[in-house]
């Protein structure tokens, strides 16, 4: 699927800039990006399923959050500023 952004165009060099630095395209990088957010929203919605059953008194076991956060850690985004 194909989408259309405005962007400034100083922000647009500098993503440029840090998406080359990452050693892929500007378009590779935002594809990435999208997934990763993409993904957040899923464990989000994971752990929400799981505390509301931890609510209700149904939780396998103590602890289960912070195992599942370690395993299923947020995705990390790469931040570039000029200097």
């Amino acid at each position: 699927m194909n989408i259309t952004l405005s962007v400034d165009e100083r922000v647009l060099e500098q993503a440029r800039k840090a998406a080359q630095a990452m050693g892929k395209s500007l378009n590779q990088a935002v594809r990435d990006y999208l997934e990763q957010l993409a993904g957040q929203a899923q464990r989000d919605a994971v752990i929400e399923e799981l505390r509301s059953l931890a609510l209700k008194g149904r939780s396998p076991e103590p602890g289960w959050e912070a195992r599942y956060r370690s395993r299923h850690p947020p995705p990390q985004v790469a931040v570039v500023r000029d200097a």
